[in-house]
């Protein structure tokens, strides 16, 4: 059986550079683990934006959708703190 168990990540309040956290742990999302979510070889979950946790006792799938859309100047999305 597959687990298909995700997360919904979480925006950081009160952070002066957009910082995405783990769903799960509340972990920080690192920029280089965090995908768009297109084509064949990626995660099956309707999600367009993918974080993965890389905490040693984690590693949680989490859709990023739901935070990136609270950041309001689109470009501060391209600095999300890794």
């Amino acid at each position: 059986m597959t687990d298909n168990t995700h997360y919904t990540a979480i925006l950081a309040e009160g952070s002066a550079v957009p910082t995405l956290l783990c769903g799960h742990c509340r972990s920080m999302l690192s920029r280089n683990r965090i995908f768009s979510n297109q084509g064949n070889d990626h995660q099956a979950i309707q999600c367009n934006t993918i974080g993965l946790c890389s905490a040693d006792d984690c590693g949680a799938l989490n859709c990023c959708d739901e935070a990136l859309a609270r950041i309001d100047n689109p470009e501060r999305r391209f600095g999300i703190a890794s």
